[in-house]
């Protein structure tokens, strides 16, 4: 069954040589050749300013460069985060992309005042892939550092709005990878795109 695609290339470079670019382009002609309605936002071209205090978080609205983003969010069924592994995690355009797409009133809602509780979710019915390209050997970065980055983007912000299941990709040594592989990566990411997983 068609489904809608959101696939977020995060990587801050706007250089479309990128692996992620790569990555992101097989993942969507298999899901448009599976009659997937396939979206793309490329965060290293959108214009948007940090949030800065928690007023900002929780009162101000939505930069009008991000609009968009939010309802490519809120409408999409399956979303593709793809970006390099940075310091452990994701890079840090993309976590203020995500700190002002995931606000109140997009991705969660806060409970009642008064009615104490949790917050609600408001992204529940959604499934996600998290694609990370990295310098060290994957199986090391889930081995010794536990795949850490990865983790709390999948707890702390994905499960936290509603998002599951999050399925992860990891693709390791990227820098040294030879041509042979590079090609076995991005015929699985257009495998997974056929499926739309």
């Amino acid at each position: 069954m068609p489904r809608r695609v959101l696939i977020i290339i995060g990587h801050p470079d706007p250089d479309p040589k990128r692996l992620c670019r790569a990555l992101a382009a097989s993942y969507a002609d298999g899901a448009r050749s599976a009659g997937h309605e396939v979206r793309l936002i490329d965060i290293a071209t959108l214009d948007f300013p940090l949030l800065r205090t928690m007023e900002e978080f929780a009162k101000q609205p939505l930069p009008v460069t991000l609009e968009g983003a939010a309802q490519a969010i809120r409408s999409a069924e399956h979303i593709v985060f793809i970006f390099p592994l940075w310091l452990g995690t994701m890079p840090a355009l993309l976590k203020a992309y995500l700190e002002q797409v995931m606000r109140p009133g997009v991705a969660f809602a806060y409970p009642e005042v008064g009615k104490g509780g949790f917050a609600g979710a408001l992204l529940k019915g959604r499934s996600a892939r998290v694609v990370v390209t990295m310098g060290m050997p994957a199986f090391f970065y889930r081995l010794w550092y536990l795949g850490h980055g990865i983790a709390g983007m999948r707890r702390n912000i994905l499960n936290f709005v509603g998002i599951s299941p999050v399925r992860e990709t990891l693709f390791g040594m990227v820098e040294g990878a030879s041509v042979a592989t590079r090609q076995k990566w991005l015929a699985k990411m257009r495998a997974f795109g056929v499926c739309a997983v």
